[in-house]
């Protein structure tokens, strides 16, 4: 790992992740997310301020990058409902089956390497009514903005952590065993719109 992934990135990453228009869009699905919770890519916690405390019993905050995972147990620290965090990769996650009500995941989709199979993994984990809470940015509508983010999507993974701006979110939760059962999208206000079109709901397994 270099000296810009361990100690820069994290921090850019972080700033990006905290723009005004995202902090609205993890404020429309934290409040879904209840019981035992498996976070996908907790990272610097941003999602903690909008998780209801009443609703949670616990939260596996699963975070493998070794600059990501600091800022992470400092934002353990100020939830206030048990927070364990944990620096494997959702494919060798030791966690019983059926042990989860709620796999969250935002804005994380897009930087794991095999997204489907970091979603299979996690499938048996799921109680038989458990539910994914997503919120993503991904692969655009418009053929014009398609083109766009297949043109500059190579530099941007290089400087952004691995992030791919032309995923396909529910293709990817359909390959990873979900059924999308309720989603919107939109492009969000006052963002790139190569980098800004979202899609968020709820999946259960298929």
């Amino acid at each position: 790992m270099g000296l810009y992934s361990r100690y820069i990135l994290p921090h850019v990453i972080n700033c990006a992740c905290g723009t005004r228009p995202i902090e609205r869009q993890r404020k429309k699905v934290a409040p879904l997310v209840e019981g035992v919770v498996l976070e996908l890519g907790f990272g610097s916690g941003r999602n903690l301020p909008y998780l209801d405390p009443q609703k949670i019993t616990k939260l596996y905050a699963l975070e493998p990058e070794a600059g990501m995972r600091a800022l992470s147990v400092k934002a353990a620290k100020t939830a206030a409902f048990p927070v364990e965090v944990r620096s494997e990769f959702a494919e060798t996650l030791d966690l019983p089956d059926a042990s989860i009500d709620t796999l969250f995941v935002t804005y994380t989709l897009c930087t794991i390497p095999d997204p489907a199979s970091a979603l299979r993994a996690t499938r048996r984990l799921l109680k038989p009514q458990g539910r994914v809470i997503f919120c993503e940015h991904g692969l655009a509508p418009d053929a014009e903005v398609q083109k766009t983010q297949r043109g500059v999507e190579p530099m941007w993974k290089r400087f952004a952590g691995g992030c791919h701006l032309t995923r396909d979110v529910k293709g990817v939760l359909e390959s990873g065993g979900f059924r999308v059962e309720s989603s919107e999208a939109m492009y969000l206000p006052k963002t790139p719109r190569f980098a800004g079109f979202n899609v968020w709901g709820v999946a259960r397994a298929a």
